[in-house]
């Protein structure tokens, strides 16, 4: 009988389908960079619109100075463009309004300047991407600020600089659940949680050593580590929600972005961003982007975009 049971169970065995097998943390990851570097080249086509507010929280000396409000709320338009000789992507934010008041003619001006390759055009883009650093407010300096700063962490070139893990960490309420046949479940095990950790100098992000003065002034640039965490589909590589901290002695900046599907472009966007901002000397700073009305970009920003550098 002890033959006859074992090929039973031989039989058995072989009957029931294969269980699917776990990818690994590399396979995830290589991934997700085909999905950022997929992810670029769509979202370069598109404008959204946001809608910014940043509010000074605290100050040590319990003030806000008349030239720095402690509220400011931008509308802009936001596109995603690469500078013509290549580089790191950027993102391009064409302030319109600031506290409901208009700062310049939103009519067609994001065709305009691309369309035209002439150099005051060129200088012009230029101008707008220094002119509107000048509306963040606090006393904190930060170009970190644009929604999808983050997934340059997930870029192949970039991955090395970084120690990755995946955790068993809750997945936030935020994070989209989407099924990928309609009408059906998705449960929230199928979203992976990895935390990142650079661990190599030369930092994505720079940082002002403040200088233990009593005016406080701004020093050299230093490394500024970023650490953080990532809601990734494992099946696909694409980015759910993002968690970006950048920490040292001298400043603290979070930024949280959550993303969720548009149908008119496609794929996932981001729609939500928050961030706060602490440093030493008691400033303090928070903001919320929401981001809407996303619409295709019909002009080729690779080869009419020109990036001009500080």
């Amino acid at each position: 009988m002890r033959p006859i049971a074992w090929c039973i169970v031989l039989a058995l065995a072989a009957a029931r389908p294969a269980a699917a097998q776990e990818p690994t943390l590399a396979t995830v990851l290589q991934r997700a960079a085909q999905y950022v570097a997929d992810f670029h080249s769509q979202f370069s086509g598109v404008v959204a619109d946001e809608r910014y507010v940043q509010e000074v929280k605290a100050l040590a000396k319990g003030a806000v100075p008349q030239a720095n409000p402690a509220r400011i709320e931008l509308h802009s338009d936001l596109l995603l463009v690469r500078p013509a000789s290549g580089g790191e992507w950027t993102e391009f934010r064409d302030v319109f309004e600031v506290n409901g008041a208009p700062v310049r003619d939103r009519t067609e001006r994001l065709t305009r300047l691309f369309l035209d390759g002439s150099p005051s055009a060129r200088e012009q883009i230029g101008e707008i991407l220094d002119e509107n650093s000048r509306f963040n407010i606090g006393e904190i300096k930060r170009n970190i600020n644009t929604p999808v700063f983050a997934l340059q962490i997930l870029e192949q070139a970039n991955q090395p600089r970084f120690r990755f893990k995946r955790t068993r960490d809750r997945v936030p309420d935020t994070v989209a659940q989407e099924a990928p046949v309609p009408g059906a479940f998705r449960a929230a095990a199928e979203v992976w949680t990895i935390e990142f950790d650079e661990r190599l100098p030369g930092t994505l992000i720079k940082t002002e050593k403040l200088r233990p003065t009593a005016d406080s002034k701004s020093g050299p640039l230093q490394d500024l580590p970023s650490r953080g965490r990532f809601w990734i589909d494992p099946s696909t590589g694409r980015v759910l929600m993002s968690e970006l901290i950048a920490k040292n002695r001298d400043v603290t900046a979070t930024v949280d972005v959550s993303y969720q599907s548009e149908p008119l472009v496609g794929f996932l966007v981001p729609v939500e961003m928050r961030e706060s901002y602490h440093d030493r000397r008691g400033w303090r700073i928070e903001a919320i982007a929401e981001y809407r009305q996303f619409r295709q970009f019909q002009v080729n920003v690779d080869e009419q975009f020109l990036l001009k550098k500080k």
